[in-house]
């Protein structure tokens, strides 16, 4: 891992394909197709989600209550990755935000 690898966690893509059928989403393409393609032309990595993350949701305190957060602060906790949010809830996890 370098300092300019850039992570999507399998939250995101699974938040997006549930806002995507409740007609909150619109992309330009089919799920299957447009994340494939975009991680691709922008060189992002797929960023799995752990047993270790998944048990470090249990230990966050519940300053946020989405779901989908939580894993995104755990995974960024556990492997001390920074993590890219308008939403300053996240900096009470102690964790670098950036926007």
């Amino acid at each position: 891992m370098t300092e300019h690898d850039c992570f999507v966690s399998f939250a995101s893509f699974w938040e997006m394909s549930i806002k995507v059928s409740l007609d909150k989403l619109r992309l330009p393409a089919a799920v299957d197709r447009y994340i494939p393609d975009q991680m691709s032309r922008n060189g992002f990595e797929q960023l799995e989600i752990s047993f270790r993350q998944i048990s470090r949701v249990a230990k966050l305190a519940w300053v946020h209550r989405d779901p989908f957060d939580r894993m995104l602060v755990a995974q960024a906790q556990e492997e001390e990755l920074p993590i890219v949010s308008r939403d300053p809830v996240f900096d009470a996890y102690g964790i670098e935000r950036i926007w």
